[in-house]
């Protein structure tokens, strides 16, 4: 029999709004505000934006994630030329193709890499493989921070390939669904894993960390902000309200809530993988870094977990599953699912 549980460890997109977030936006919520992002609460957003990274950025506000990795890469690409991500990037698995559409028709090329990560050479393999006319001219590089898998590209790592897309004459966009646990996990200032590394744009996630909806697309490079107003109106990204999309990082951004809430995550995350890593049946496939632990399990276990009401994906293959942990994650939950889990591989032992 299913049982009625708080928490879950399917999506970091389960958890509802963070007490910070909630109480700004209540505030931004008394009275009339000017629309479009004229009100005091999109400016001062956006100038907090800008107080993180300690650059003169240009930010604007889209309703979600695929929005604003579809709209950026439509920014930096030309409808003949080709994106270069992992094989496993979020804007090739899980955008339906919107990458493609709102640039009107620029090819993803694929990277293979371990552990979610592509590598310097790779790219310059693929910008290599063929220059001539009749196929499509690799142009961005776009990288995700925190990756697909749960690891952490390191400043090395981003300034290697921000300084071979400059060699190449590439552009590098950054996926940053998840870009608080990558910075509380590795500890530096974001500026460090951004624009000194060689990161045009960035597309930072706000929804995952305690935010109630609404992604921040952010220009180091403002070149490429020409016009991308317009852009977002077309693509029915300009909100009327628009306080209501920037009034919550607000709310994240002051006092540091928004990595406090990432690395309560990723210490959940942390207690997950310490507890099941000397479990026997089950196999952790990728190094933890962030908010994610990916281990693989037999079908029985899977089915059994599912049928107790736990809700995760198998998100690799039919064994690869995902367990991800939120801002609201709590060491009982990770304790309950993993002693269910325990209690699971004997009622199903022998099982396929």
């Amino acid at each position: 029999m299913k049982k009625e549980r708080p928490r879950h460890f399917a999506s970091d997109n389960y958890a509802g709004v963070c007490p910070e977030a909630w109480q700004v936006l209540e505030e931004a919520n008394r009275d009339h505000q000017p629309a479009y992002g004229e009100d005091p609460w999109s400016v001062k957003a956006c100038d907090m934006i800008r107080e993180v990274f300690e650059t003169d950025c240009e930010v604007f506000f889209v309703f979600n994630g695929t929005s604003a990795n579809s709209l950026s890469l439509a920014a930096m690409c030309q409808s003949y030329h080709s994106i270069l991500c992992h094989d496993f990037a979020h804007v090739e698995r899980d955008e339906c193709g919107a990458p493609e559409f709102f640039s009107n028709g620029t090819k993803v090329q694929l990277i293979e890499g371990p552990n979610g990560k592509i590598h310097p050479d790779a790219v310059e393999a693929m910008v290599r493989r063929r220059t001539d006319v009749h196929y499509p001219k690799p142009k961005v590089i776009s990288v995700t921070q925190a990756t697909e898998m749960g690891t952490c590209y390191t400043v090395d790592e981003l300034e290697a390939l921000g300084c071979r897309a400059k060699h190449l004459g590439l552009t590098l966009h950054m996926d940053g669904a998840r870009f608080a646990n990558a910075v509380a996990q590795l500890g530096v200032a974001p500026k460090a894993l951004t624009w000194q590394a060689g990161v045009d744009i960035l597309c930072l996630g706000g929804t995952k960390n305690g935010s109630a909806v609404g992604d921040a697309v952010v220009f180091f490079n403002r070149r490429l902000a020409h016009e991308f107003d317009y852009r977002c109106k077309q693509a029915g990204q300009l909100a009327s309200k628009m306080r209501y999309l920037s009034a919550p990082w607000v709310g994240m951004l002051q006092n540091g809530v928004w990595l406090k809430h990432a690395a309560h995550a990723n210490a959940m995350a942390a207690l997950m993988h310490e507890l099941l890593s000397p479990v026997e049946g089950i196999e952790i496939l990728f190094p933890r870094q962030a908010n994610s632990v990916f281990v693989e399990m037999p079908k029985s276990l899977i089915r059994y977990l599912h049928d107790l009401g736990w809700k995760f994906y198998a998100f690799i293959g039919e064994k690869g599953c995902r367990l991800m942990c939120s801002w609201d994650t709590t060491p009982e939950d990770v304790r309950s699912f993993v002693k269910d889990l325990k209690e699971g591989l004997q009622s199903t032992s022998g099982q396929s």
